[in-house]
C-alpha cells in the first residue's frame, strides 16, 4: 500500500510513522521551503502524550521540554496582577515549542520530506488516486492524506474552497522567537502575559538564549495586514514591559507567524481515496489548546482504522488493499465528537485570553488566584483537559 502525506507537521509526521511501521510506502510533501523551527509554546498532554509514549518518544520530549514554574498576568506597565505557581497537578504537562515536537517526530520518520512541494491536482477511480505534485511529478497511490493545516490545499482541491469550512473567532495571532539572553533572563522560566482590553502579549524564555513571543488581538475581520510586523507595532507598541524592545526586532514572515484565529468545521473528512487529518478538518484554534495532542491522537486513530495497528496492543499488522471508505468513516466517527467538544471549549476560553473589558480581566485574575489554593491546581488542570483518552487504543 502506498500513501502520500501532504503536510509534514505534527499530524502528518505522526501518521507517516505509523504507516511506515505497518509496511506502507509513504511519501511526505510539505509546502514550506524548509523545516519550520521554533514557533509558539504549547502545553502538550492528554491523548497526544499517550500516543507519543506508545511511540517511545517520551524520553526525547523530556529532553526538549521547557520548565514552567509560574503563569502570570501583567498590566500595561508590566506589573503583575495575578499569578499561579505550577505545582504537582501540572506534572503531566510537557511545555515545549511546537517546532521541537515536530523535530522529535521528524527524527523518527524514515521517509524524506519533499519541501517546497504540495498537491497540484487529484484524480480518483475505484482502485486508487492519481496525484500531481507542484514539482511536476505524478504518483499513483492508494491513499492521499491531507495533513496540510488550516489552509489545506488538499481540502480545497477535493472538498471545496476554504471559506466553506472556516469559523473566524474574531482575533488575529502572531508568534516569533528572539535570541536575546538578557531578555530571556528577565522573563525567566515563567509564562508572562500582558493584557489590555482586546490585546494579549505573552513571553517565555527558552533554552539557548531565546525568547518565545505570542500576540493575540481582537480584530473585526479576518483579512490579514500587508505588513504584519508593522501592524503588531501599531497594536502593541504603546504598551510597556518588554514590548518596545521585542517589537523593534520583530522579523518578517516566515520567521514571523501571523494568521487569523480560526476553527475548521468540515462536514466530510474523506472522499474516496482522500482523507483529511489534523487542522485541515478539526482545527480547534491555537488558543483552544490541545491542537497538537488531538493531531497525534487523530493520526493514531486513522492508523488504527486502516488496520495498520492491532487494536489494544500497539503491535503492527498489515493493511489489505480494497475499499478504504469504511475505515475512513470509522476514523471520522471516533474523532468528531472530541474535536467538537474542544472547539466549543476553545470558543468559551478565548475571550478570557484577551478580555474585552477590565471587569472580565479582574474576574480572570480572581479565578487564577483561586486556582492557587491547595488542591485547586488539579481541578484547574482537569477543567482544561482535552479528554479523548479513549481515542488511544
Amino acid at each position: 500500500m502506498k500513501a502520500i502525506v501532504c503536510g509534514a507537521g505534527i499530524a502528518g509526521l505522526t501518521v507517516a510513522w505509523h504507516l511506515e511501521r505497518a509496511g506502507w510506502e509513504v511519501e511526505l510533501v510539505e509546502h514550506a521551503p524548509a523545516f519550520r523551527e521554533g514557533g509558539y509554546m504549547i502545553d502538550f498532554y492528554g491523548p497526544g502524550l499517550e500516543v507519543a509514549e506508545r511511540m517511545g518518544l517520551r524520553p526525547r520530549l523530556e529532553e526538549v521540554r521547557h520548565p514552567v514554574h509560574e503563569i502570570g498576568f501583567l498590566d500595561r506597565d508590566g506589573r503583575q496582577t495575578s499569578r499561579l505557581a505550577v505545582k504537582a497537578g501540572f506534572a503531566g504537562v510537557i511545555s515545549l515549542l511546537r517546532g521541537d515536537l515536530a523535530r522529535v517526530l521528524a527524527e523518527e520518520v524514515r521517509a524524506p520530506v519533499r519541501y517546497g512541494t504540495t498537491v497540484a491536482a487529484v484524480r480518483q477511480d475505484g482502485g486508487g488516486a492519481e496525484v500531481d505534485l507542484t514539482d511536476g511529478t505524478r504518483h499513483e497511490v492508494d491513499l492521499l492524506i491531507g495533513a496540510d493545516g488550516v489552509h489545506s490545499r488538499v481540502r480545497e482541491l477535493v472538498f471545496g474552497p476554504e471559506d466553506r469550512f472556516v469559523r473566524y473567532l474574531g482575533h488575529h495571532v502572531a508568534a516569533y522567537v528572539l535570541h536575546d539572553e538578557d531578555l530571556g533572563r528577565r522573563v525567566g522560566t515563567r509564562y508572562r502575559m500582558l493584557t489590555e482590553p482586546g490585546l494579549m502579549a505573552g513571553a517565555y524564555a527558552v533554552r539557548g538564549g531565546g525568547l518565545a513571543l505570542l500576540f493575540l488581538s481582537r480584530e473585526p475581520g479576518p483579512a490579514l495586514p500587508d505588513d504584519p510586523a508593522g501592524f503588531l507595532q501599531q497594536r502593541f507598541g504603546h504598551l510597556g514591559w518588554i514590548l518596545p524592545e521585542v517589537l523593534d526586532r520583530c522579523p518578517r514572515p516566515p520567521a514571523l507567524y501571523y494568521d487569523q484565529v480560526t476553527q475548521i468545521e468540515a462536514g466530510r473528512w474523506s472522499d474516496g481515496r482522500v482523507v483529511l487529518l489534523g487542522d485541515s478538518c478539526q482545527a480547534v484554534s491555537l488558543f483552544a489548546g490541545h491542537g497538537a495532542s488531538l493531531a497525534m491522537a487523530a493520526a493514531r486513530a486513522l492508523a488504527d482504522e486502516l488496520g495498520t495497528v492491532a487494536l489494544g496492543t500497539g503491535e503492527l499488522g498489515t493493511a489489505a488493499p480494497g475499499d478504504l471508505s469504511p475505515a475512513l468513516a470509522r476514523y471520522a466517527a471516533r474523532m468528531r465528537p472530541v474535536a467538537a467538544r474542544v472547539q466549543a471549549s476553545g470558543r468559551r476560553f478565548l475571550p478570557w485570553m484577551a478580555p474585552s473589558g477590565r471587569l472580565r480581566m479582574a474576574t480572570r485574575d480572581l479565578l487564577l488566584r483561586l486556582a492557587s489554593l491547595p488542591g485547586a491546581d488539579r481541578l484547574f488542570m482537569d477543567a482544561f483537559s482535552p479528554g479523548g483518552h479513549h481515542l488511544v487504543r
